[in-house]
Order: structure tokens, then sequence, then C-alpha cells
């Protein structure tokens, strides 16, 4: 069916109506309301200030929560890259019919909510959990674990929910591969580590910047997960950003602490296009 002028008019017209109204309005009310002023009785006051951004610079608690949440999220990136390479690898190997029973079985998860999975992962990490019980059974430990509300809790429950993430864009590179490339890396001398170095690794490069840019970015978020697993202690900028807006009902400090979120996630996105842009030039 040939789709017309005015068609095509429309359908652009209806996209950049629902970005505007669900994507620029909400960002613009949030960059508003951090230049506003905290009053608890009304929320906010309509008076200009810069109060919450240099809260953000001078008090060294937030910095302390934000470089936290760059750790944890860099050591589940990194958790889930090393894991998920080879899970990846294996899988685009297979033949067809196993790729497909296994790649149906890696998104199973997805039809569970996430919170709901959260909440499964402390039955399994608990001190009366399904782990301890299990270490205790075999004799390789003789009293629990003392796993939950540690950052071990918080980063087990955030891999078991992102390595989805890494997993799939690992696959979608490494399945169109060509591994004729390897058996001529291999033919010409080149041992495993040589042939995954200089052919792999470079040609799955643009599958690893997006699955680690998929797995990085929503897990500063993920506030429920350091909430459930993690406890009081445990924050990352996710719980700094709810307790912001619903606890403290400090609306400025919450809408300018997920500004410097959302300007630190672009950085990282721009990044990563620079590095693909320079990685097809090479190519080229």
């Amino acid at each position: 069916m040939k789709i017309t002028s005015k068609t095509r008019f429309s359908i652009i017209v209806l996209i950049s109506g629902w970005f505007i109204l669900f994507g620029v309005i909400p960002l613009l009310l949030l960059v508003i309301t951090s230049f506003l002023t905290m009053d608890p009785a009304n929320l906010v006051r309509f008076s200009f200030s810069l109060k919450a951004y240099s809260q953000l610079l001078i008090d060294p608690s937030y910095m302390i929560i934000f470089i936290r949440s760059v750790k944890l999220a860099l050591t589940t990136t990194l958790l889930c890259l090393a894991l998920g390479y080879p899970f990846a690898w294996y899988t685009a190997r297979m033949t067809p019919k196993w790729r497909t029973s296994v790649l149906v079985l890696l998104m199973i998860p997805f039809w569970t909510n996430s919170l709901v999975r959260t909440y499964a992962m402390r039955m399994v990490l608990g001190t009366q959990g399904i782990l301890n019980k299990a270490l205790v059974s075999l004799g390789l430990i003789h009293t629990p674990l003392k796993i939950m509300y540690t950052d071990y809790a918080v980063v087990a429950g955030l891999f078991y929910l992102m390595l989805p993430f890494m997993v799939l864009p690992l696959y979608a590179t490494i399945e169109k591969l060509d591994f004729q490339l390897v058996d001529a890396a291999r033919d010409l001398g080149a041992g495993a580590v040589n042939a995954f170095t200089k052919v792999i690794f470079p040609l799955t490069l643009p599958g690893i910047m997006a699955g680690c840019i998929m797995v990085f970015v929503p897990t500063m978020g993920l506030f429920y997960v350091a909430s459930l697993l993690g406890g009081a202690r445990q924050l990352l900028v996710g719980n700094l950003i709810q307790q912001q807006f619903l606890n403290a009902r400090n609306w400025p400090m919450g809408s300018a602490t997920s500004i410097v979120l959302i300007i630190f996630m672009t950085v990282m996105l721009i990044g990563y296009g620079l590095l693909l842009r320079r990685f097809s030039r090479g190519r080229e």
C-alpha cells in the first residue's frame, strides 16, 4: 500500500505530538522545578533558586551516594559482560532449534514484573533462603551467610534483572559475525587469545558497548532493588530521588538530582555514539 504525502505528514505530526507531550513537556517541568524553592505546604514556591544544585555540589553525602551508585552499576555491568558474553557466544553457535529454545528461556523472566522477581531474590538470598539452605546441606558452610542488606545482595539482584539486556545485544552482534574470518585467523597461526583480541572482540565491540549502556544506565535508577535487598543504608541515586519527592517533599532537590542523572546518562550515550562512529570509520 502506497503511503500518500498527507498520510506521512499525519504520522509525523502524531509522533511529534506524542514525543512533545510525554517527553519534552515533562522534562521541561522537571528543569523548571529544579530552579524553584522548596515549600513544604505547597511543594514548591515560584521563586528562582540555585539551592538544590548548590546543595548537590556542596553536601558530600550526595556525592557519596552518586559515586556508590556508579560503582554498583559498573560492577553489575562488568559482571553481566563477563557472564553474558560467553553465554551469547555459545547461543549464537547453536543450531537454530536449540538457539530458539535458549532465547525463549532467557526471555521467560520478562513475563513477570521485575518487582516480583526482586522479592523472589529475597527468598533466595535470605538467612533462611534457598542459597543458604543448599550450602548448609552440602556441608560447605556451618552457619548461614549474611548476604541480605549488603552490596553483594544489591549486585546479585541487579545482575539477575539486567543480564538479558546484556545478552540480547551481544547475541545480535555475534550472530551476524562472519566466522570464516575467525577460521582464517586460526589458519594463519593465530591462537585463541589472538583470534579473540584481533578479530572477534573488534567485530563484536558495538554489541559490547550497546549491552553495557543498556545495563549501566537503567541500573542507576532501580531504587526498589536497593531498598528491598540492600536496606535503608544501601542507597542508589534512584533511592535519593524517590526520597526527595515522596518523603522529604523537596521537589526542587529531587528534580535537580534527576536532571544531573539525565545529563550523566546523556553524556554516556553521546560517548557511545562517538565510539560507534569511530569504529564504523575504522572498518571502512
